[in-house]
């Protein structure tokens, strides 16, 4: 009985040869196959997400399309043209030479602006200031749609031409964040159709209220500015002309009323929507100082700029909010929080400044949906 133990039999020995070579060609061809499965896996991750995005990107034309049939003449292929341009883009200014950017990036962005109001007022010309503004933001979500559809096909398609695992896991990587600012923008196209006020209207929610009742005057591009008196403080408030979806010239707006008073404003406040961090909670009202606008540049630029020449102190009240909840319907928690920036900012005018000053309130944000 021991020898046996000791001495196994041939039948026994040729049994663990047979399990060792069959342990040692799996780990072998797992070792050979490794990098092709993994690159199977994360190229039929990006495929699902492609189609995905394609998807979303032929719903938000049929979208578009859907509302510029009613403004459009009847002899014009408006779908031929629409799916033309949505390939539309813009070309960044350089940035080498630093000086005099802002000026050339502000150029190339009203450049822009023109093309795209062109564009809607030949297609659609039956569209009144409010239609056309809603419509240019229903063009604007289905172009953000359109190109990261064809950017993410593009890296899917060069990762199989290639056959780089690299590509793929970088792509994998950024796809979850890649498809919730797709189906954010996908969920604004309706909400733009209806012309509904958005999370990111907080800013011009404020100011409406602060101006209610009183005359208004456009005092920049598509910016509207009212004379508001707050405990004997001389209080300008700004927001862009509603009720269609535009944001203006806040910038400007700015820089003008300070000028025209030549310098002479005690304190600017900022009220915008701003993105929050997971875990922090919808409708978070919080407090800091700077110039609270999600501008690429040449509008903050003009405040920041202003502000600085004349020493004048930059206070910002933002409202905590994620993508989809600042391109979507306005959220109940993001309307209360409105109520209580009110309260904020007549209570800091109060503490921060004194009788006789003059005050700059900007309500920063897209105004759809919200008049004066």
């Amino acid at each position: 009985m021991m020898i046996n133990q000791l001495f196994p039999s041939g039948n026994d020995i040729s049994s663990i040869l047979m399990n060792l070579i069959w342990l040692f060609l799996f780990f072998s061809i797992l070792l050979f196959f490794n990098q092709k499965i993994q690159i199977w896996v994360y190229q039929r991750n990006a495929e699902k997400a492609t189609m995905k995005l394609q998807f979303l990107a032929e719903k938000g034309k049929e979208e578009a399309l859907k509302s510029i049939k009613n403004f459009a003449p009847e002899n014009i292929d408006i779908k031929s043209q629409v799916t033309s341009f949505l390939d539309f883009f813009t070309i960044e200014p350089v940035d080498k030479d630093p000086f005099g950017v802002l000026n050339r990036l502000e150029h190339i962005l009203d450049n822009r602006r023109d093309r795209i109001k062109l564009f809607i007022s030949q297609i659609a010309p039956k569209a009144g200031k409010v239609e056309a503004a809603n419509v240019e933001d229903i063009m604007e979500a289905a172009i953000a749609l359109n190109f990261i559809f064809k950017i993410v096909r593009h890296y899917l398609l060069l990762g199989k031409k290639t056959k780089s695992l690299m590509i793929f896991i970088q792509l994998d990587m950024q796809l979850p964040l890649i498809m919730k600012i797709a189906e954010a923008y996908f969920k604004a196209l309706k909400t733009f159709s209806s012309g509904k006020p958005i999370g990111d209207g907080l800013g011009p929610l404020v100011a409406s209220r602060l101006m209610f009742g009183y005359p208004k005057q456009v005092i920049a591009e598509d910016i509207v500015c009212s004379e508001v008196n707050i405990e004997n403080r001389k209080v300008y408030v700004i927001k862009a002309e509603g009720p269609g979806g535009v944001v203006g010239k806040p910038g400007e707006a700015v820089k003008r009323l300070v000028e025209l008073h030549g310098g002479k404003i005690a304190r600017i406040f900022m009220i915008d929507a701003a993105s929050k961090l997971e875990g922090e909670t919808t409708g978070e009202v919080v407090e800091g100082v700077g110039a609270a606008i999600g501008d690429p540049g040449p509008e903050k630029y003009k405040i920041e700029e202003v502000a600085t020449k004349y020493k004048i102190p930059l206070d910002a009240i933002i409202c905590k909010m994620d993508i989809e909840e600042a391109l979507t319907t306005m959220k109940k928690e993001i309307a209360e929080a409105a109520d209580l920036i009110v309260n904020k900012i007549k209570k800091a005018i109060i503490e921060r400044t004194k009788e006789g000053d003059i005050v700059i309130v900007a309500g920063i944000g897209n105004t759809i949906g919200i008049g004066q």
